[in-house]
C-alpha cells in the first residue's frame, strides 16, 4: 500500500528557516500504526529520498493525533539565493511514491 493511500494528510512546512517538517496524519490508529511500523518511514529510509545524513532525520510519533512528524534539515536555508520554495510547503513529493 502506498503511503497516499494510508494517510488522510501529508504536507510539509517550514519550523524555521534551516528545518523542515513532514506531517503525516492518518484517520484512525490501525493506519498510523501501519505506518509506523514501515520501514520505509525510518530516518535510513527517509534521508537518502531528501539527500540528508540519516542522523538527522527525527521520526517523531504523535499517537493522540494518530500523527507522525518527521524533521529535517532544509538543504537551502529559507529565503537564501537558490531557494525555490520559501516556506517549505512543496517539499512533501517524495513521500508521495513512498510504499508501506
Amino acid at each position: 500500500m502506498k503511503l497516499v493511500d494510508c494517510a488522510r494528510v501529508i504536507r510539509s512546512k517550514n519550523a524555521g528557516p534551516t528545518t523542515l517538517t513532514l506531517d503525516l496524519m492518518f484517520e484512525d490508529d490501525a493506519g498510523f500504526r501501519q505506518a509506523l511500523a514501515s520501514p520505509s518511514l525510518t530516518p535510513a529510509a527517509l534521508a537518502p529520498l531528501y539527500g540528508v545524513p540519516e542522523a538527522d532525520v527525527d521520526v517523531v510519533p504523535y499517537a493522540p493525533a494518530f500523527a507522525i512528524k518527521i524533521v529535517l534539515p532544509r538543504k537551502v536555508i529559507a529565503g537564501a539565493p537558490g531557494d525555490r520554495d520559501v516556506y517549505g510547503a512543496q517539499q512533501h513529493g517524495p513521500l508521495l511514491g513512498v510504499e508501506l
